[in-house]
């Protein structure tokens, strides 16, 4: 579990589980770069964890559906940091749809962000940890993206799309000495709050029994720093050496993955 000196770049670092992932191995010792489009609260996340330490955090903009975005950040970040041992990446969105009547920007903004998101991001880090000798990638997937979703149509696609790729790098990459894993969370985040928000009372309804009745622990989302943190700071770690293209549920016993 040691991160000392490791070198990190998390996605989605302005909030939520991002946020989390940064404060968590700031504190374990590792130099963090964290990326988001939000950059006063990307910034200030960075300037709170690199206050704590021991490890130190610094904030950089990127567009993770952007190729260009991407290439620059990274190649930025790697610059700062003297090299990369580990990629996170929760960065993602979430919008309600129904197979009868989603759209088709609904559709290719999801795909967009959470697919071509981290295929692109993968590749960055690809290269940058094989240079540095191996290390982790870890994705971000979800429960939706094994189950119907009849109000999430696009994002449980996007989602079942990030579980195959992160299969099938971890098969390719393994050679390279890279570990590569997505996290299934049922964390408290701002997006879920967000997405409760937009709903209907029925779908409010139907949200509770499809979800929050389902967690076995407590029957309520996970605490970001909590529960999520120390999962994060495990998987970047040399402690996971022999753990790859795993989808792992941190997620109170809401689901299991065979």
């Amino acid at each position: 579990m040691e991160l000392r000196n490791k070198r990190i770049i998390v996605t989605g670092s302005a909030r939520g589980m991002g946020a989390a992932a940064v404060r968590a191995y700031v504190g374990a010792g590792a130099n963090v770069i964290g990326m988001d489009l939000m950059d006063e609260a990307g910034a200030a996340i960075a300037v709170d964890a690199n206050a704590k330490g021991p490890g130190t955090a610094d904030y950089l903009h990127v567009d993770v559906s952007d190729k260009e975005s991407v290439a620059t950040a990274f190649a930025e970040a790697v610059k700062r940091l003297g090299g990369l041992d580990a990629l996170a990446h929760p960065a993602a969105i979430q919008r309600s749809s129904s197979a009868s009547d989603v759209s088709v920007e609904d559709w290719e903004l999801m795909f967009a962000v959470n697919v071509r998101g981290t295929m692109l991001t993968n590749q960055a880090a690809h290269g940058y940890i094989k240079a540095a000798g191996g290390g982790a990638i870890i994705n971000f997937g979800s429960i939706s993206g094994l189950r119907p979703e009849p109000a999430a149509a696009a994002y449980s696609a996007s989602k079942g799309a990030v579980h195959s790729w992160t299969r099938t790098a971890a098969g390719t990459w393994g050679a390279d000495n890279i570990r590569v894993n997505a996290i299934l969370p049922a964390i408290a985040t701002p997006m879920l709050k967000e997405a409760a928000a937009r709903a209907t009372d029925e779908q409010k309804a139907a949200g509770y029994w499809l979800n929050v009745s389902t967690i076995a622990m407590g029957q309520e989302y996970g605490d970001p720093d909590r529960d999520l943190g120390p999962v994060m700071v495990f998987l970047a770690s040399d402690a996971s050496r022999f753990i790859t293209g795993q989808l792992i549920p941190v997620d109170g016993g809401q689901t299991n993955v065979r």
